[in-house]
């Protein structure tokens, strides 16, 4: 009987061991690619000048939360739509505030970006139909009470009550009443917009003459370049690009048919859920982290 108790013991604490980092493991950094929206609103909001050369990068929304949730040291950075317990991650708060759509929407939450939209130029699309159903589906989108009660459902953070009836604004795009199953809408960009705008997209084809839909979700980075720059007459060109951030000064969407913001969202910083040493963290200490001064978890004790 001794001997079972003892042996119960000893997996219980190889057990807490393998899941909980100690005090003295090293942090294990986890960032996004050079081209992504979420790496550039984290490393701009919270003042990061440097990353530190230990960090290991990743190649997308997804891929971030499933590295950082199978990591008991690690430390992340995903998009408010992710869906933590899945990924078995814990968010963490910032600056004492924690991440939602409320603290988002009411501005106390500061950790937050703008889910961004350009289209290929004014009669650049390869057809009139194919423009006119790309407006629609922005207008929809961005403006409709059901476009926007979609992407809050999907984790984006809009206003639903200044929406208007889409009912209202179908009158302004007659594409919609003909079937469009002939045309195909391409989009690219950001990977952190793929849950709001893949909802919003479903709920309209049935709206729209059931039109195709091929997404090619590839960072930030390629928006602006494949619906307006370098690539947008190659294999990867598309009809709307998205970013999760604001456009740069060299990526002028001026050019574009039309451009805007369809909703906020928030960067959270994310640890494993088997991590219970840290549940909040200032400006500073993500600094002190990504950077690598702040080496071990016993700086949070």
């Amino acid at each position: 009987m001794k001997k079972t108790l003892a042996l119960l013991l000893s997996i219980l604490v190889l057990v807490g061991c393998s899941s909980n980092p100690s005090s003295s493991e090293e942090i294990k950094v986890y960032t996004r690619d050079s081209s992504s929206g979420t790496r550039e609103a984290f490393e701009s909001i919270i003042g990061l000048d440097a990353l530190t050369s230990n960090s290991a990068e990743t190649t997308a929304n997804g891929d971030m939360a499933k590295q950082v949730g199978a990591s008991p040291s690690g430390i992340g950075y995903v998009s408010l739509t992710t869906d933590f317990e899945a990924n078995k991650l814990s968010p963490l708060s910032y600056e004492g505030v924690e991440p939602t759509v409320e603290t988002v929407n009411n501005g106390s939450y500061k950790l937050a970006r703008p889910f961004s939209y350009v289209t290929r130029a004014d009669g650049d699309f390869g057809s009139d139909e194919k423009q006119q159903l790309v407006l629609a589906f922005i207008d929809y989108l961005a403006n409709s009470t059901e476009g926007r009660q979609v992407v809050l459902a999907a984790g984006g953070i809009v206003d639903t009550a200044s929406g208007t009836p889409w009912a209202q604004l179908a009158k302004n795009h007659p594409i919609v009443e003909q079937d469009n199953s002939s045309i195909t809408l391409k989009t690219g960009g950001s990977t952190s917009v793929d849950k709001t705008l893949t909802a919003a997209v479903k709920s309209f084809i049935p709206l729209a003459g059931n039109f195709k839909y091929e997404p090619n979700a590839t960072g930030s980075g390629d928006a602006y370049k494949r619906a307006l720059g370098a690539e947008k007459d190659g294999a990867n060109a598309i009809d709307i690009g998205f970013a999760s951030r604001e456009f740069k000064a060299e990526e002028p969407v001026s050019e574009g048919l039309t451009s805007g913001v369809y909703a906020l969202d928030a960067v959270v910083v994310v640890v494993s859920s088997s991590n219970t040493k840290i549940k909040d963290a200032s400006a500073k200490q993500l600094v002190d982290i990504f950077n690598g001064t702040i080496k071990t978890w016993n700086e949070f004790e």
